[in-house]
């Protein structure tokens, strides 16, 4: 939370950029397999390319920022550590929407992608758009919780990360959730191609994908597992 507001524009540029190859994936390697029942089993595995790549890199990532914003807040309950956590939550949610509207804006140029995968991506930019502003939610709430959950993992996980990034982001990816930064690039695309209205992109989409991924990542695994390291932390801020 420390970190200058130009490094976290930049860093979370990076981010929103990195997540839209999880769009293109996915929808390059449904236009190569036929139409069958386990097409999207694998096809989900496309999901995992744009988070190994932000995580790998240390790009940051909003849904990421949950677990670590939030347990300084519950532990200093101070309102200088709740300003610098909506500081760092505004400024890279800004900055994520921003890389996905660009990539999703690249992949307008013609002749870029075959025919048969710019169909795919047309196909793939209407899932967002699938559900009521509850399901969406709850849809969303999933996610929050494990995106948050392997952030939480990944320390102790050592030689296994790459493991834990793709297992749980390929459940989040074959169960269809909903993920602010990963699904704005396909919601962005779907806007800019017609198959939605930028209304539909900001109240169908963003606005329960944001708050669902918040209360999964925040109350679901923040403050369940608060109380197993607040001493922890309060004993690191005594001993400063």
């Amino acid at each position: 939370m420390e970190r200058t507001a130009g490094s976290l524009l930049m860093s979370a540029l990076a981010a929103g950029l990195s997540m839209g190859f999880s769009f293109l994936a996915q929808a390059v390697i449904e236009s190569s397999l036929p139409d069958t029942p386990w097409r999207p089993l694998v096809v989900s595995s496309g999901y995992t390319v744009g988070f190994v790549i932000v995580i790998l890199g240390q790009q940051q990532l909003f849904t990421e920022s949950t677990l670590s914003a939030v347990l300084p807040v519950l532990t200093r309950r101070d309102m200088t550590t709740v300003a610098k956590t909506g500081r760092l939550w505004g400024l890279v949610l800004f900055a994520n929407i921003a890389g996905t509207v660009i990539f999703a804006a690249v992949l307008q140029i013609p002749g870029v992608f075959s025919d048969q995968v710019v169909k795919a991506l047309g196909v793939l930019a209407k899932q967002p758009y699938s559900g009521t502003f509850l399901v969406t939610v709850v849809r969303a709430m999933f996610a929050g919780w494990l995106i948050a959950l392997m952030v939480w993992l990944l320390p102790s996980a050592r030689s296994a990360r790459l493991v834990i990034i793709l297992l749980i982001t390929y459940v989040v990816g074959i169960s269809k959730l909903s993920h602010v930064i990963a699904g704005s690039v396909e919601a962005s695309y779907g806007v800019m191609v017609g198959a939605a209205s930028v209304q539909d992109y900001l109240y169908g989409f963003c606005a329960p994908t944001l708050l669902g991924n918040m209360i999964g990542g925040i109350s679901l695994v923040a403050i369940i597992n608060h109380g197993s390291i607040v001493a922890e932390m309060t004993d690191s801020d005594d001993q400063r």
